[in-house]
């Protein structure tokens, strides 16, 4: 898988764990989603990702093996 799909599975997968966690256990949960929802704006803006550096350290989208 390339990291950026892997970005966007990993970012689509937190919001809506976040939506059904805030709706079967607190509305506190809301804050994860508008956390995800910084975090890709402000990648888009200055470039930095922090879910980018995790997933590279664990290998996503780094191999030889990788398809281009």
């Amino acid at each position: 898988m390339k990291l950026e799909n892997a970005i966007r599975a990993l970012a689509g997968t937190m919001i809506l764990t976040s939506l059904a966690l805030s709706h079967y256990v607190s509305p506190n949960w809301l804050w994860l989603t508008a956390f995800v929802g910084v975090n890709l704006l402000q990648s888009a803006f200055t470039g930095f990702c922090p879910a980018e550096n995790i997933l590279r350290k664990l290998g996503v989208g780094g191999s030889c093996c990788t398809k281009v």
